[in-house]
């Protein structure tokens, strides 16, 4: 099978106020100290002290990937519990914050290019690697996956608040993300000279920094041999990553299957995934969502359905169909983070509980890693 790795990004708040804090590199000194994580994962900082990436290895089975999840997310708090602080799973801060800047180079460079976006960018996504075989599968998967991409961000949504407000939306993040340049969708590229061409003609823009800046939904990775899929928040529930980690796997099964039986790929324009990135981001799994084959608006359980059959067969290959249907099942009982979110501002009123109690938030009984998995077929 396919290997899969992810990468979450973890908001750094105090431990009684829900304030992010400027942690991050107290944190990675502990861990680096301690020789810590353990089995090949990994933490890194990233462009705001506030956040910690943490980041597993590839892996060949959800199971696997599910205990490292939790091990990484374990062993973040942990480390943050040393400075009073929490590591949450939160997409955004529902309290106010003025993030401070890591000490780079480049980031200082990316302040005087883009002005308040950086200033001001506190958000934290999942991402997503899954092997393929070489550039010419990426791009031939790349091309067949864009269309389905909206319906993750519906399932991850996790951050209806943003500087003390709420903000109407169930994944704000994919509001402000969208500040930077690239962020979004990308049009169909055909080939890797299309993938080649499209990304040169950008980076020939000089609007950018470097190619590190191309922020698309979904693109080849630079480090490794995968496609890295981006487009989602952080969720709240490790399950959730798992379930996410193990429908991009089938996506890219489903796609590769298609290229070689020589089926195109949808047609449609990056404008209209745009629409339909934007729905998912305001209505979460609450409203309706953007259906990939005709482009119309049907209620989210249809369209999330829809995706699920469409990734049956690679599903139940992989052995990955019982974690991941329970998981989207437990998040039409339960509410994807958004609504979870809101609910305990509904109960407590106050935003700066909505931050700590997420860190707090556990797997649900029925979908943890080691309960949900079969054997591959």
């Amino acid at each position: 099978m396919r290997t899969i790795g992810v990468e979450e990004e973890l908001l750094l708040v105090d431990g009684t106020t829900g304030a992010p804090v400027p942690i991050a590199d107290l944190v990675l000194e502990r861990a680096r100290a301690e020789r810590l994580p353990l089995d090949g994962a990994e933490f890194a900082g990233e462009m705001q002290l506030e956040m910690l990436e943490v980041i597993t290895r590839p892996h060949s089975t959800l199971a696997t990937l599910g205990r490292q999840v939790l091990d990484n997310r374990a062993l973040a708090m942990r480390l943050a519990g040393e400075h009073g602080a929490l590591a949450a799973p939160l997409a955004s801060s529902p309290l106010p914050t003025v993030p401070h800047l890591r000490s780079s180079d480049r980031y200082e460079r990316m302040v005087q290019r883009f002005g308040a976006v950086p200033r001001h960018s506190l958000t934290c996504g999942l991402h997503v690697h899954v092997a393929v075989e070489s550039d010419h599968e990426g791009v031939a998967v790349l091309d067949r996956i864009r269309t389905w991409l909206p319906i993750l961000i519906a399932l991850t949504a996790n951050s209806p608040f943003h500087a003390g407000e709420d903000t109407g939306h169930a994944s704000f993040r994919s509001v402000t993300w969208n500040q930077w340049p690239t962020a979004g969708p990308a049009e169909r590229y055909e080939s890797v000279a299309g993938y080649r061409g499209l990304t040169a003609a950008i980076n020939g823009t000089e609007a950018l920094l470097d190619p590190a800046m191309l922020y698309f939904d979904a693109r080849l990775s630079r480090n490794h041999p995968t496609v890295e899929v981006r487009v989602t928040d952080v969720p709240l529930d490790p399950t959730m990553t798992v379930a996410v980690a193990g429908l991009v796997r089938a996506l890219v099964d489903t796609a590769v299957d298609e290229w070689h039986a020589g089926k195109p790929p949808a047609a449609t324009p990056a404008c209209i995934i745009r629409l339909a990135n934007w729905r998912a981001a305001i209505e979460g799994l609450d409203g309706h969502l953007v259906e990939p084959l005709t482009n119309r608006p049907l209620p989210a359980h249809e369209v999330v359905l829809m995706l699920l059959e469409h990734l049956r067969p690679a599903l139940t290959a992989n052995g990955d169909d019982q974690l991941v249907e329970h998981a989207v099942h437990q998040a039409f009982v339960s509410g994807n983070g958004a609504t979870r979110q809101r609910a305990v501002h509904a109960t407590s009123g106050d935003l700066g509980q909505v931050a700590v109690r997420a860190a707090g938030a556990e797997p649900t009984p029925s979908t943890l890693p080691e309960t949900a998995v079969r054997t591959p077929r």
